[in-house]
């Protein structure tokens, strides 16, 4: 799967590892519901390093249609709940 995280770029992400980052967003959606922003910045942050670490980066200029767009690291708690679907920024 492609992945983009804005503002950074795209990787391309087994499906594999849905498993370990569908936590994450779990618990930053949880995060997010009870307005704790210093709880939904430190796991926003984890996710997107998590993506980095277990991604490989397509090239600067590949454009490959992302399947997933998540936000930027320096997003804001409101902005990232404009992303949000039922399922959070991770579908499944």
């Amino acid at each position: 799967m492609i992945v983009r995280i804005m503002g950074e770029g795209q990787v391309k992400l087994d499906d594999s590892h849905f498993t370990e980052l569908n936590k994450l967003d779990d618990e930053l959606l949880s995060e997010m519901e009870s307005g704790d922003e210093e709880g939904f910045r430190r796991t926003l942050s984890a996710l997107l390093d998590s993506v980095r670490r277990l991604g490989t980066p397509l090239p600067d200029d590949a454009l490959e249609p992302s399947e997933l767009i998540l936000p930027a690291p320096d997003a804001t708690l409101s902005e990232v709940r404009e992303m949000l679907s039922d399922e959070g920024l991770i579908p499944g």
